[in-house]
C-alpha cells in the first residue's frame, strides 16, 4: 500500500492502488535471465554410436500359439482339442521344432462365459509346466 502526498487538503492520504512499476522491473530482470541461461541447456553431447546393421537371418519371428477355452470346459489349440493333462506337451508340439519350447509365447484365449476357475487351471497348468510368456486375449461383447 502506499501513500498520496498532497491533495485538496495538504495531508497524507492512503493510495489502495497497485503499484506494479516495481513488478514490471522484476520480470524484465528474470527474462533476460531467461534468455540468457536458454542458450546454456541446449549442450550437445557428441555420441560415437556403431552403425545399425541388419540382422543376418530374415526369419520372421513365430507365430505364438493360442490356447482357446470354450464355454464347457473344452480347449483347444489352434483347431485341436486338448485336455488340461497333456496340454503342455501339446503347446510344444504345436510350436514346431523349437529346442525350448517354454521359452516361447502362448495366447490364452476364453469364451464370455467361461468360468473364473476353468480358466485359472489353464494358467496354473501352463505355470506348472515353466511357461511363463503367457498373454491374455480377449474380445469386445456386444
Amino acid at each position: 500500500m502506499g501513500a498520496k502526498l498532497g491533495g485538496n487538503k495538504g495531508g497524507v492520504s492512503q493510495n489502495s492502488e497497485i503499484n506494479v512499476t516495481p513488478f514490471v522491473d522484476i520480470m524484465l530482470v528474470l527474462l533476460i535471465i531467461f534468455m540468457v541461461a536458454a542458450p546454456m541447456a541446449t549442450v550437445s553431447i557428441k555420441l560415437d554410436l556403431p552403425p545399425a546393421v541388419p540382422s543376418a537371418s530374415n526369419d520372421k519371428p513365430k507365430e505364438p500359439v493360442y490356447v482357446s477355452i470354450q464355454d464347457g470346459g473344452d480347449l483347444y489349440i489352434a483347431d485341436q482339442k486338448t485336455s488340461l493333462a497333456t496340454l503342455a506337451a501339446d503347446v510344444c508340439a504345436a510350436q514346431g521344432a523349437v529346442a525350448n519350447c517354454r521359452e516361447e509365447r502362448v495366447f490364452v484365449r476364453a469364451q464370455a462365459d467361461v468360468k473364473y476357475n476353468q480358466f485359472m487351471e489353464v494358467m496354473n497348468t501352463l505355470q506348472e509346466n515353466g511357461m511363463f510368456k503367457v498373454g491374455l486375449l480377449n474380445e469386445d461383447i456386444e
